[in-house]
């Protein structure tokens, strides 16, 4: 897994970089940033309210994604010693979940920044389980400087 091997921000800890609480905090590991992608992770809780089944949700998968790109600017804001910006969902594009994983699966995601203008960004992501191919799409957020 390579970049997931070494965990810089877990537990307690990642609510300093996001906005998030329980029940609905669905990132638990933040392994950093190299060039223009973020790594993030999720161990699936079988009690989360995302769970339906013993797996983890279509709309579970779309939060954990969302809360991946709140990491990574989290992370950046943290680093300029800058509030944590409150970040939205602006547009979902060419989402393709291809498997719904199963609690005590550990989920691994990157976020790759393909343009950034103002307060808009769009990404790429994948979301694996293991080495299973998870979830695959395109995300625009807006983040809101409380400008």
């Amino acid at each position: 897994m390579g970049i997931f091997t070494k965990t810089l921000i877990e537990g307690e800890e990642i609510k300093d970089y996001i906005p998030q609480r329980e029940p609905v905090l669905m990132v638990d590991a933040f392994y950093g940033i190299d060039d223009n992608k973020s790594f993030s992770g999720l161990m699936i809780k079988k009690e989360s309210v995302f769970t339906e089944n013993g797996f983890l949700s279509e709309a579970g998968i779309i939060e954990h994604i969302a809360q991946s790109c709140a990491i990574r600017i989290g992370y950046l804001y943290r680093r300029k010693q800058l509030p944590i910006p409150t970040g939205y969902i602006a547009a979902i594009k060419n989402l393709k979940i291809m498997t719904l994983p199963e609690a005590g699966q550990q989920l691994f995601t990157t976020v790759t920044v393909l343009q950034e203008v103002f307060d808009i960004t769009l990404v790429s992501v994948e979301v694996k389980a293991n080495r299973t191919p998870v979830a695959m799409g395109e995300m625009k957020i807006f983040v809101s400087n409380g400008k």
